[in-house]
């Protein structure tokens, strides 16, 4: 079995170069490329070593192997939320995306309307137009995006979606730290 992929990928998400897993392990900066590159075998004490500094189990490290790795969602999965007087409606388009680092979702803006304001936060915003045209605001400073563009900022300020067309807008939205 060719273990050093997920090896490499444990060592990587830890921020640890070769040379400080091997001095944790006592084993040496060439062993551990070996390990990475299946290049040698190591024994069930070392594995179980390895693992132990990498902070997961061989239960753990294995099942990761054989877990889905790809999320798909069927429309009749996704959750909707709308808020009529507002003229906006939200889709999340990944189930538990509060669980995730990135939160996408659509958001469909209807002529005039305008989405909830969000509180200042450490969020990272992208968007993509899909159709029509919205205002993107955050703090003071608004900024019109055509459909087919995209726009991004960090949602260190107030920050919300407006549409201030006759037609409906709609945006692909993906956000970190889900403020949404």
């Amino acid at each position: 079995m060719e273990i050093g992929e997920g090896l490499k990928a444990l060592r990587l998400q830890k921020n640890l170069t070769q040379e400080e897993l091997g001095e944790r392990t006592d084993l040496t900066k060439g062993y551990i490329s070996q390990l990475e590159n299946d290049l040698s075998s190591p024994s069930l004490d070392t594995f179980l070593q390895i693992l132990d500094v990498l902070g997961t189990t061989a239960k753990d490290f294995f099942k990761a192997e054989t877990d889905e790795v790809i999320e798909v969602m069927e429309p009749t999965g996704m959750v909707e939320a709308c808020n009529e007087s507002d003229g906006w409606a939200t889709k999340w388009l990944v189930a538990h995306s509060n669980d995730h680092e990135m939160e996408p979702v659509t958001i469909q803006l209807a002529s005039k309307g305008e989405t909830k304001h969000y509180a200042p936060s450490k969020a990272e915003t992208f968007g993509y137009v899909l159709a029509g045209e919205v205002t993107v605001c955050v703090g003071n400073v608004e900024k019109s995006v055509l459909e087919g563009s995209t726009f991004y900022y960090v949602a260190d300020r107030e920050h919300y979606l407006k549409n201030k067309t006759e037609s409906l807008a709609k945006v692909l939205l993906v956000v970190t730290h889900s403020y949404l």
